[in-house]
């Protein structure tokens, strides 16, 4: 799932490509993907590209004053264009076409969605905030008023497991499964432990894992291609997605802990005392 680095990319990719450019047309394939009507996607049409910004893992085209906002949800992504095809669109294949936007000299971008579970959604609003998902968003770690005092108000009392509010996008926006697991791994903190047990200098390491992890991230996608951002994002990744490998840090290898539709890797040196994490639906650490 492209997270706040790579969505922060492609909105510095947008304005470079995309800004200045008026829309000619808009093609809908997949009608599940746009989720409003009012204004109706057609309203796109001459209407001049102004803007290009990201709000957690929203992307937002500003266009005179409507917006485009876009979530690529879990398998969904933008390609690039320098010349759309006169040919129509076939459906199907491996990534399906949901959305593609002509500019008015000849290039544009599609939006695809891999796979059967289909999240992609594209939004046609006034306003940005009125796309449920960006007016509910909490924070973003980026902003100069994320301090560390900022935080430890958002951890305070929450019986909460520190990988799962890292995930929730209404408490901090733009980190998902992947950066969480960074971001534990660069704190050397165990994904279960509770955020309210967090003391003073435990929010101040955590601060600084989730800032300058992301950060890292998007300085390393800085001018990259499109195409060329999901390949950065894997191998600039130090124990996400890498199961059964040795850790940068200490050498250990890289344990995981399943869940029904998704998992999350840790390394027991860094992050849990040398101790293997159980299988999440047991809670608890092993013996």
């Amino acid at each position: 799932m492209p997270e706040l680095p790579e969505v922060e990319a492609l909105a510095a990719f947008l304005r470079e490509r995309v800004v200045g450019h008026v829309i000619a047309r808009v093609d809908v394939l997949a009608i599940s993907a746009l989720k409003t009507y009012d204004p109706p996607v057609t309203a796109l049409g001459g209407l001049t590209v102004t803007g290009a910004a990201r709000h957690g893992k929203f992307l937002d085209l500003d266009v005179d004053g409507l917006h485009l906002v876009v979530h690529l949800a879990r398998a969904g992504w933008l390609r690039w264009r320098d010349e759309i095809p006169a040919r129509p669109v076939r459906p199907g294949g491996k990534n399906p076409l949901a959305l593609r936007v002509h500019l008015d000299d000849g290039s544009g971008f599609d939006l695809t969605e891999a796979g059967t579970k289909k999240g992609l959604a594209v939004y046609v609003v006034r306003d940005a905030a009125d796309v449920p998902g960006v007016a509910s968003l909490g924070p973003d770690p980026l902003d100069a008023s994320f301090t560390p005092e900022a935080l430890a108000g958002i951890l305070a009392g929450r019986r909460t497991q520190i990988k799962g509010l890292l995930r929730d996008q209404k408490i901090v926006a733009g980190i998902g499964n992947a950066y969480s697991d960074e971001v534990l791994h660069v704190a050397r903190m165990s994904p279960f432990k509770m955020a309210s047990s967090l003391d003073e200098a435990d929010v101040a390491t955590l601060h600084e894992a989730i800032v300058g992890t992301l950060r890292d991230a998007v300085e390393r996608s800085r001018g990259l291609e499109a195409q060329d951002l999901k390949g950065e994002k894997k191998t600039g990744l130090r124990v996400h997605g890498r199961t059964g490998q040795k850790c940068p840090v200490c050498g250990d290898i890289v344990r995981e802990v399943s869940f029904a539709d998704s998992s999350l890797q840790y390394c027991p040196t860094c992050q849990t005392g040398g101790k293997p994490l159980a299988d999440r639906r047991m809670s608890r650490l092993l013996k």
